[in-house]
């Protein structure tokens, strides 16, 4: 099983990013697919989730109106669209599958999003 994240990177605020999630080794359609974040001396927190279909999304509200979060089942890809981004959005964005029935509980490495003047 592998998540491998891409996208990271240092942006100003009010700059954008988006994030990739590459899957592989289980079956993508099958699991709620996550972004989480953990931000210098923070624990981590779910920033957005999106249903197996790809039609239901959650987000917490301090990103809500700015992130996106989509998916695509033929690629096993899911993305975090990042907009309007401010310096408390600086942390480590992880990729996380779930599916309870299948005992998924899977982690990307992270990748480092930096928001500095």
């Amino acid at each position: 099983v592998q998540l491998v994240e891409s996208g990271g990177g240092s942006v100003q605020p009010g700059g954008s990013l988006t994030l990739s999630c590459a899957a592989s080794g289980f079956i993508f359609s099958a699991a709620y697919m996550s972004w989480y974040r953990q931000g210098p001396g923070k624990e981590r927190e779910l920033v957005a989730m999106i249903n197996r279909a790809g039609d239901n999304t959650n987000y917490v509200d301090s990103v809500k109106g700015r992130f996106t979060i989509s998916r695509d089942n033929i690629k096993s890809s899911v993305y975090l669209q990042m907009n309007s981004l401010k310096p408390e959005d600086t942390a480590v964005y992880y990729c996380h599958a779930s599916a309870s029935g299948l005992h998924y509980n899977y982690w990307g490495q992270g990748t480092q999003v930096t928001v500095s003047s």
